[in-house]
């Protein structure tokens, strides 16, 4: 299988590194971006690179278009002769774009190739990414190699498209607002008397810790529960946490990531 990457910057990048890392051989990849130092750091890597998008679709059987949402339209128009819809599938990996638009910028008269919007995450380069997948017009072979494809570095999750900015919150926004936390719990931990190295690799090992039972199928609070013994510790720390308003300012981070 080919697979081509057009737009090597954070995401697509991270999502370069993942499936190098889970075993997708790097002669398979041929990666396009205008800018040569993103093409360096590929190329390091033994992918093929480009600063031309059409040449980069032409023999791709996968193609994955990572560029910024105000830029979406002009890239889809502009490799759109090259596409081929009765062999090709287009995974659509950008923000707030529509499948509407992605039909407006793909529609020729004739069939367009199956096609997927795709909200991935950064974690994908350490094959932990949680990905959902919104069909526009993808379905059956496409749609499992789409769903296939991102499995390689993390979870994917087939959603309705109005759940795309929600998962996008929830997950993509939800790296930034996780690491948010470890940030400042390291930074409880230096004022704790831990220097700062050690009281990030102490936070990282916790939370890794806590996905885990939940990953066995334990239930948040329940696990909560398991550590909140009457008059204890935990509990008086939580409580804090919530007089400063903790779980109230999650939810608003979540709904204002949907505006």
């Amino acid at each position: 299988m080919k697979i081509s990457v057009i737009g090597a910057g954070a995401m697509g990048g991270a999502v370069i590194a993942g499936l190098l890392k889970s075993g997708f051989p790097a002669s398979g990849l041929v990666v396009a971006d205008p800018f040569e130092k993103a093409l360096a750091a590929v190329a390091a890597k033994g992918v093929a690179t480009t600063i031309d998008n059409n040449a980069a679709v032409r023999d791709a059987d996968l193609v994955m278009v990572f560029v910024k949402p105000w830029l979406v339209g002009d890239v889809l128009t502009d490799i759109k002769p090259d596409l081929d819809s009765d062999r090709q599938t287009l995974a659509v990996i950008a923000a707030g774009i529509s499948s509407a638009q992605i039909i407006g910028w793909l529609d020729t008269g004739s069939d367009m190739p199956q096609t997927a919007l795709v909200i991935p995450n950064t974690a994908a380069a350490t094959l932990q990414s949680m990905t959902f997948v919104s069909p526009v017009n993808a379905m059956g072979d496409a749609l499992k190699l789409i769903t296939d494809t991102f499995d390689r570095v993390g979870s994917t999750l087939v959603v309705e498209e109005r759940l795309l900015a929600a998962g996008t919150t929830l997950a993509s926004c939800g790296i930034a607002y996780a690491l948010r936390y470890i940030r400042a719990a390291v930074e409880g931990g230096v004022e704790l008397g831990f220097r700062a190295d050690v009281a990030q690799g102490i936070v990282a090992q916790t939370v890794k810790g806590a996905a885990s039972l939940l990953e066995n199928g334990a239930h948040a609070e329940s696990e909560i529960d398991k550590v909140t013994t009457p008059g204890g510790l935990t509990i008086k720390g939580l409580n804090e946490m919530e007089r400063a308003g903790f779980s109230a300012a999650v939810v608003r981070g979540l709904k204002a990531g949907l505006k």
